[in-house]
């Protein structure tokens, strides 16, 4: 090792007779790079960056049938993905969602991408959504709690509103799965129809909350 230091350091790599030993020094010191470049790259795993980068609501009202009572809404957002890994691509294994949530209660969900839609490394992929209906139910009614919570917060003219994005990805040389599972907390102020981006609606951008990662994730 000492002859190597010495090929490495001193003036053996101008000697023809030790050639050889400063070629192996300087292999040695490219495999130990790669070896740390390849364990950079691919050794460890950064959950995607979420944020909802713009949001309005026209219209949350709710809607009373004889057996239900669901939400009439016009909600607009804007929710961008990002790969934070800058070697690996991440590839869904499952359906990317977003859930929207009022007082715990699912009024609605959206597809973001389909199962096998990849994301390349670094890449941010922006998704605009556009949603509404006369009188959602999808998960069932609102209940007595959910109907005090919305007139609590119509009353302010803000309502909180969660957004639950969901699915699953796999990334480049990498044979676990791992869960995406990420809660954006909204406060909205009803805009007048036509009015989303008036200025008098303020929208701050949101961070989207990421669950823990599962191991090797």
């Amino acid at each position: 090792m000492a002859e190597l230091d010495d090929c490495c350091g001193g003036p053996c790599c101008y000697n023809w007779k030790d050639f050889w030993w400063c070629l192996l020094c300087i292999l040695i010191i490219v495999v130990i790079v790669v070896i740390i470049v390849l364990v950079v790259a691919f050794g460890f795993v950064r959950q995607p960056a979420i944020t909802v980068d713009d949001a309005s609501l026209t219209r949350f009202a709710l809607v009373n049938t004889p057996t239900t009572t669901g939400l009439a809404y016009n909600l607009t957002l804007t929710l961008t993905v990002r790969n934070r890994n800058w070697a690996m691509a991440m590839t869904n294994t499952e359906n990317l969602e977003a859930t929207y949530k009022f007082d715990g209660q699912q009024f609605d969900r959206v597809r973001l991408a389909d199962k096998d839609k990849k994301q390349g490394a670094k890449k941010t992929v922006v998704y605009r959504l556009v949603s509404g209906s006369e009188g959602s139910t999808t998960a069932g009614t609102l209940g007595n709690a959910g109907v005090a919570e919305f007139r609590k917060e119509n009353a302010t003219g803000t309502f909180e509103v969660e957004v639950a994005v969901t699915g699953k990805v796999k990334y480049t040389a990498r044979i676990t799965k791992c869960k995406i599972e990420a809660t954006c907390t909204l406060k909205l102020q009803l805009a007048p129809p036509g009015q989303a981006s008036s200025a008098a609606v303020v929208f701050e951008k949101v961070k989207c909350k990421l669950a823990k990662a599962e191991t090797n994730c």
